[in-house]
């Protein structure tokens, strides 16, 4: 069974700085592109970022570029996402998610698991 597990959501002023985690179990990881998303209560998801299994190709969002950086260690099944200079408008549910693609895609529809999220507030 896959599971996707986040952790490092919580309060920060804006300005400052948060690192997301995400464990990943029942996959072999290292096959696998790994994103992030993120939602806001009645809008859709969003992409964040996404990297390629070899942790040496990602995407960024236009809004987040500069900002955070999305990382691998496929040794621990993990993904990381630090968020620095976080701004109001970041204040999300973020969602890491597993691809098959080769690419590391930016659609949520390619995307085969999903975690359970982990909420991140951003105070102004």
């Amino acid at each position: 069974q896959v599971q996707l597990v986040e952790s490092g959501g919580g309060l920060v002023q804006a300005g400052g700085s948060l690192r997301l985690s995400c464990a990943a179990s029942g996959l072999t990881f290292s096959y696998y592109v790994m994103g992030w998303f993120r939602q806001v209560s009645g809008k859709e998801r969003e992409f964040v970022a996404a990297i390629r299994w070899t942790g040496g190709s990602a995407n960024y969002a236009d809004s987040v570029k500069g900002r955070f950086t999305i990382s691998r260690d496929n040794a621990a099944n993990t993904v990381y996402l630090q968020m620095n200079s976080l701004k109001p408008e970041d204040a999300a549910v973020y969602y890491c998610a597993a691809s098959r693609t080769v690419r590391p895609s930016t659609s949520a529809d390619e995307y085969d698991y999903w975690g359970q999220g982990t909420q991140v507030t951003v105070s102004a």
